[in-house]
């Protein structure tokens, strides 16, 4: 059963919201509503909000309720169509050319030697195929850093779900994949993707909605650590840092501290771990300020 369908099973969003918790995501119910809206109305869905937040787990989360493919295509600057595409297994082409040229009319070659035997197929193009007729969910991750003409070359395959391969044709897919496409806002994107897609921001969890996070990721930390680590993290993103952590940082903090063997945050747990939550030697240097001491008394003492 195609992701489409079993969205539009669900009753509400609500029940929505149950499925991904299943799957220990915890989405808030405008989350799950956009997620709902896209996944129904085959629409290509936006994610942006700061890095750590779950956009990318979202994409993970409803490949694992479809039981279907996840393809990820992580965008970087310079990725072209070679790499998010195709492009021709050129050592095949030329072995195959020798051979043809003793058997065949050299004006014929060119058109044996351009079918998709030859074609490597990048993730966009893999995610035009679907698997025994479920189609796959297409992660594109963060579309900030790619460069403006990649946005150019996706804008053909969220419109109509194809893309062209001028030695073969267009490529359509009989079963639109669903895509989620991620940003840290690192730029803008330009509007003519965005006027393709539904759109949300992911904002940082509040402390309740982390600790049930923590609590579900790291089921082996103490509740009392839990609720003393996302206290500390909720406080640290006020400060003015190079990179505040994200959630993602709370549950590896949580998990490193549970692999040291403490029960409750101490001072001592905290240095030793300081790792796993500031990765930037000016937020480093920051955690050795009367500030961060103080910020640091207010919660291993609570």
């Amino acid at each position: 059963m195609s992701i489409q369908h079993r969205a539009a099973a669900f009753e509400s969003i609500e029940a929505l919201t149950a499925a991904m918790q299943g799957q220990e995501y915890f989405a808030d119910h405008n989350l799950a509503a956009a997620i709902f809206l896209a996944t129904s109305m085959g629409k290509p869905l936006l994610l942006e909000g700061e890095p750590g937040v779950g956009k990318t787990e979202v994409a993970k989360v409803l490949a694992a309720l479809a039981e279907t493919p996840l393809i990820r295509l992580q965008c970087y600057e310079g990725i072209d169509v070679h790499q998010a595409i195709y492009q021709w297994d050129f050592a095949r082409q030329m072995l195959h050319i020798r051979m043809l040229e003793s058997h065949h009319n050299p004006s014929d070659i060119s058109r044996r030697i351009y079918g998709e035997e030859f074609l490597i197929k990048g993730p966009l193009l893999r995610a035009l195929e679907p698997t025994d007729g479920t189609p796959a969910v297409l992660l594109i991750d963060e579309i900030d850093r790619a460069d403006d003409e990649f946005e150019a070359l996706l804008l053909e395959a969220l419109s109509d779900f194809q893309v062209s391969v001028p030695e073969i044709g267009t490529i359509r897919a009989p079963t639109p994949p669903v895509v989620v496409i991620t940003s840290n806002r690192t730029r803008e994107v330009h509007d003519a993707l965005k006027r393709r897609c539904l759109y949300h921001w992911i904002d940082y969890p509040s402390a309740a909605a982390e600790r049930r996070i923590v609590m579900a990721k790291v089921p082996e930390a103490p509740p009392m650590l839990v609720a003393k680590v996302t206290r500390f993290v909720q406080e640290l993103r006020r400060a003015d840092l190079y990179k505040v952590p994200g959630v993602a940082e709370t549950i590896d903090w949580a998990r490193a501290l549970v692999h040291l063997g403490y029960t409750d945050l101490t001072a001592a747990a905290l240095m030793e771990s300081i790792g796993t939550l500031l990765k930037y030697q000016e937020d480093m240097k920051w955690s050795r300020t009367a500030d961060f001491a103080q910020l640091m008394d207010l919660v291993t003492d609570a």
